[in-house]
């Protein structure tokens, strides 16, 4: 059971604020979600939790210990992490790319033992991606690619899991795929944070939804309590459908809403 903490986080970025007194306390077997509109500073928040960057004030802990604290190697078999618009410059294959992921585990220059061979393929078989393990990474799809890197951070087997942007290469098979397969991640005990800006899918799969915008969290709960009309109007300036398909929750954008003091104006 891991229990990671958020206390009064504020992160100074070029001399000005991005992140301000956010407070959030989040516990293993969730799917929780970071939304917010562009700038909002959702993956500043994940860069900080997953101890990239040095806040000016507060923390950020697992079970109670700064994740600064750690040594590179300790954190990463702590905080699996892929941020967002990775680039693969190298001609891996995709089978020796997951098997990055297992670095953290591995002492220097040290070959992989059995244990670590077999999260690879619990890695790459969760995934889907057992079909390219012979391909050359830089010759995949968008799609293909950013399954494999998903694979990568699976790989490492850590307790929390931290990913940004998983939707944006994938298909909509591949976007509901890849959701499944974090809601089961949480399900097996994963903490997992995921940043989102597909609200319905964060309406459908997340069991808590963080809120963030002009760098502050305005809300904090489950879906239906946050993706309200008066926070999707303050905070991303729209107007949207929000009820169920089949049983599954649904957010539908219909229009921007009017800027403040609009009505006044007509």
């Amino acid at each position: 059971m891991v229990t990671l903490s958020i206390e009064a986080l504020r992160i100074d970025l070029g001399g000005r604020a991005i992140l301000h007194g956010i407070d959030a306390e989040l516990r293993s077997g969730s799917l929780v979600g970071v939304i917010g509109p562009n700038g909002a500073g959702k993956s500043t928040l994940a860069r900080a939790v997953t101890g990239l960057l040095r806040s000016a004030s507060g923390r950020v802990a697992i079970d109670g210990t700064n994740v600064r604290a750690f040594s590179p190697a300790d954190l990463g078999r702590r905080i699996a992490y892929l941020p967002q618009g990775q680039t693969v410059h190298w001609p891996l294959t995709a089978e020796r790319l997951v098997a990055l992921g297992r670095l953290p585990h591995l002492a220097p220059f040290s070959a992989m033992a059995r244990a670590d061979r077999d999260a690879v393929e619990r890695a790459m078989a969760r995934a889907d991606i057992g079909g390219l393990r012979e391909r050359v990474v830089t010759e995949l799809s968008g799609g293909e690619r950013a399954r494999v890197l998903i694979a990568r951070a699976l790989a490492a087997e850590a307790p929390v899991l931290v990913v940004d942007e998983p939707l944006a290469a994938l298909d909509p098979g591949h976007q509901l795929e890849l959701m499944d397969l974090m809601r089961a991640e949480a399900e097996a005990g994963t903490l997992v944070l995921l940043i989102l800006h597909d609200l319905a899918m964060a309406a459908r799969f997340c069991d808590r939804l963080l809120l963030l915008h002009e760098g502050r969290l305005v809300a904090d709960g489950a879906p239906g309590a946050v993706l309200t009309p008066e926070y999707l109007s303050d905070c991303y300036n729209i107007r949207a459908w929000t009820g169920t398909i089949e049983g599954q929750a649904v957010v539908l954008p219909i229009e921007r809403s009017s800027p403040p003091g609009a009505a006044k104006l007509r």
